[in-house]
């Protein structure tokens, strides 16, 4: 069931996604070669708390003995998501996701963003743009009058003709009281067909892209994704609100 929020509800979801963003802006900042993942998932929750607000991904998960244990999911490289700080140093010419949730007044905001460490390859520097311009193409289609994979035909067909593959084992997802909400938000699919987008709807839309394969699968740690064949991924994310027919960013502090 998709929960049509209320425009107070939206100015909830705003506020805590407003410092998603800054944590975003703050971390990737500090991102440089010689810091350890560990140092920026530190810094991100000390941001969050003095916000009085709570990390959302700490301690969050199905399993009750292998909780998600960190403020960040920091994936470097080969990692797609939900990779797990750690006394790991960021090296020159790494690609870094970093991924954050927030709760606040009882309302999640979600988001993520890609870093190019020192001086990149050409491929991953690519990779980077194509995933971010797949994100505001699907933004662009979060709008009234068209169906919910509108969003997700066009990431995957921006992502595919440069030649890159998105991941079909994760997707987006409703976002609100609840961190993962319906409807999941896939960034694969046809044109025309989903159910219909909706003022009100409140979405966390976000493009995982791989450089060669889209298959993945998922370490010894219960959490870290890989790509199968190893080769670079790149995550971008955005919490958005459909208002007055068209989509608003709500994980933008420009």
């Amino acid at each position: 069931m998709v929960l049509l929020k209320t425009p107070e509800e939206i100015e909830r979801i705003r506020e805590s996604s407003r410092i998603v963003a800054e944590v975003l802006k703050l971390v990737g900042s500090l991102a440089q070669p010689g810091v350890t993942t560990a140092e920026l998932d530190r810094i991100a929750e000390e941001y969050i708390r003095s916000n009085d607000a709570e990390p959302a991904f700490k301690g969050y998960g199905w399993d009750k003995k292998n909780l998600f244990p960190a403020t960040l999911c920091t994936s470097i490289n080969e990692e797609v998501v939900h990779g797990i700080p750690s006394s790991r140093e960021l090296r020159d010419g790494d690609l870094l996701s970093i991924d954050v949730g927030v709760r606040k007044n009882g309302y999640y905001g979600d988001g993520a963003w890609s870093f190019a460490i020192g001086r990149v390859s050409d491929e991953k520097d690519r990779l980077l743009r194509v995933t971010r311009e797949a994100l505001m193409k699907g933004i662009e289609q979060a709008r009234v009058g068209n169906k919910l994979h509108d969003i997700s035909a066009a990431i995957q067909k921006h992502v595919e003709l440069h030649g890159f593959s998105v991941v079909r084992d994760l997707v987006g997802h409703g976002i609100g009281r609840m961190l993962h909400e319906e409807p999941s938000v896939p960034n694969f699919g046809k044109a025309g067909t989903g159910i219909a987008l909706e003022n009100g709807m409140t979405l966390a839309i976000e493009p995982m892209v791989n450089s060669g394969t889209w298959k993945v699968s998922v370490a010894s740690d219960g959490w870290t994704v890989y790509t199968a064949d190893r080769r670079p991924s790149a995550h971008f994310e955005h919490t958005i609100a459909i208002i007055n027919g068209n989509a608003e960013i709500l994980t933008r502090t420009d």
